[in-house]
């Protein structure tokens, strides 16, 4: 793996969770919203673990197909299928025609958990970056 890599996973990974935490705070801004749906971001790693990368990697084969040696995707997002509670309250916009509405389905606690684990994932990333750009100018200086 070069250092070209190295920074295209960091710029992944900042792209993706930067994504998570902004998903996580729309799920919480909404959690007093009526029929709204709490939304759940789908990722998925860009890591290829086929046995020849593996032996590719360590220097013992030939490599044959993908190359991917790490990253992450955002697949897109899913709403969570729970249902939120009934609630009666006639004469609401939003009530059904027996005078109840939906609360939201999203639990702040999940919420709060998952945009810490995102912002942490971000921090990560960050320092992949940080540490590949200090690699990058270390060898720099040994170039002198």
């Amino acid at each position: 793996m070069g250092l070209m890599n190295a920074f295209q996973i960091g710029r992944e990974g900042l792209s993706v969770h930067s994504k998570r935490v902004e998903i996580a705070a729309k799920n919480i801004a909404n959690i007093d919203t009526p029929n709204y749906t709490r939304k759940i971001p789908i990722i998925s790693s860009n890591q290829d673990q086929s046995f020849a990368t593996v032996l590719s990697s360590m220097g013992m084969g030939a490599l044959t197909g993908s190359t991917n040696l790490g990253g992450v995707n955002f697949d897109g997002i899913v709403e969570d299928p729970t249902p939120g509670a009934k609630i009666y309250k006639p004469g609401h916009p939003d009530a059904d025609k027996d005078g109840y509405i939906r609360t939201s389905n999203t639990n702040a606690m999940v919420d709060i958990a998952d945009a810490t684990i995102a912002q942490r994932a971000f921090e990560a990333s960050l320092g992949v970056i940080t540490i590949s750009k200090a690699m990058a100018v270390s060898s720099l200086d040994i170039g002198k």
